[in-house]
């Protein structure tokens, strides 16, 4: 079976499946609204052709004989010559300066990677270490990893080295909106608009996190103070943060939709070492950046196809260096504090979930799959 591509619901938010193949309209399990899938999503008809797949052609330079040189001798001979001569030339520029050659001449032929894969684990299934749409991830001070499901309640405990610990169990017939560990190893859950507290080893049920509006949270980060940081999206599309005690210290009214003039139905957060909080809105496709106190700082994004700019952004993470990766149907892209676009990470899969450890190395949950990335120097 092939894999769902996954965009959101432009009238309620949801997230919603889409299978090659299937009808160019899906209609949204939550508000009931017929949607029309995002061409980048769709299949492309090939070109029919009886006699099978057309080949590729390549066109080489045709032999061209010149004067003193044997018959057959080309053209290619000579720009290759030259290409190797450059390449050798650029080479020992750096040879002079790093003092090694075959590095130098690698780097060039192999530029660097910001990130390289240095783990993986889990497959499709609902055994324990399966995952059958997993689409949460967060990591506590222990390195224990902690992946959850996006419908059937299931949240998977794994040590740092990717061994299945352990197993607890969610209201199942809910979808998890949000996931978040602190240091000591408790796990924020949030679901039908609440945040529930619970023991991140066994699951138990410890409390709520209270707020005087009730429900309406979708997602939640927990902060390098020992507080929280939730979206809010009951009418207006705002941000809370609360203290290592649970108080509600600090809320931004209209936090997205104030800054851009355009509502927010689907809002991701995170938060830096500083405090400073990011704000990553799906129908916006932008960063919103506020300091700690609340105060709009900058916004980066933008809707397209081109670098630093998103089509369906649906995850957010702060690193130890406070630069700011999103997840993007692309893959995810890497930003510095101030916005700046660094770089893409490609990702086997759709990155749904990431989140870091003390050690700043990147987990990624690909639905079916954690990704684990270690970051160049």
């Amino acid at each position: 079976m092939n894999k769902a591509k996954i965009f959101q619901c432009p009238s309620c938010g949801a997230a919603l499946d889409y299978y090659d193949g299937d009808d160019p309209t899906v209609r949204c399990p939550y508000c009931d609204a017929s949607v029309i899938v995002p061409e980048e999503l769709r299949d492309k008809e090939p070109a029919y052709s009886p006699y099978g797949p057309t080949p590729i052609q390549i066109k080489l330079p045709q032999p061209t004989p010149s004067k003193g040189c044997a018959k057959g001798c080309i053209r290619t001979t000579l720009i290759v010559g030259v290409t190797g001569l450059v390449l050798l030339g650029i080479a020992a520029a750096v040879l002079m300066m790093t003092g090694d050659p075959l590095a130098a001449l690698s780097d060039l032929l192999n530029p660097p990677t910001f990130a390289d894969v240095t783990l993986t684990f889990g497959s499709e299934g609902v055994g324990p270490g399966l995952f059958s749409d997993a689409r949460h991830i967060t990591v506590d001070g222990e390195g224990n990893i902690y992946v959850g499901e996006h419908s059937d309640g299931r949240v998977q405990v794994f040590d740092a080295s990717g061994e299945f610990v352990s197993l607890w169990m969610l209201d199942a017939g809910t979808t998890l909106q949000g996931l978040a560990a602190n240091r000591q190893g408790t796990v924020y859950v949030v679901q039908s608009g609440k945040i529930s507290i619970h023991e991140g080893a066994t699951g138990q049920l410890l409390g709520q996190v209270e707020y005087a509006e009730g429900r309406g949270f979708e997602d939640v980060v927990a902060a390098a103070d020992g507080g929280l940081v939730a979206a809010w999206y009951r009418g207006n599309d705002d941000i809370v943060r609360f203290d290592a005690q649970g108080n509600a210290v600090l809320t931004m009214s209209e936090a997205i939709s104030g800054q851009s003039g355009k509502s927010e139905l689907a809002t991701r957060v995170a938060v830096d070492g500083l405090g400073n909080i990011y704000a990553l809105g799906a129908f916006n496709k932008g960063v919103f950046k506020f300091t700690p106190d609340g105060k709009f700082v900058t916004r980066f994004g933008g809707d397209g196809d081109n670098p630093g700019q998103f089509r369906a952004p649906h995850a957010i993470a702060v690193d130890g260096q406070g630069r700011v990766y999103v997840g993007d149907f692309k893959g995810i892209q890497v930003f510095d504090a101030d916005g700046r676009y660094l770089d893409l990470i490609a990702v086997d899969g759709q990155a749904l979930g990431i989140a870091f450890n003390d050690q700043n190395e990147l987990f990624v949950i690909a639905r079916h799959q954690v990704i684990k990335y270690t970051l160049q120097p």
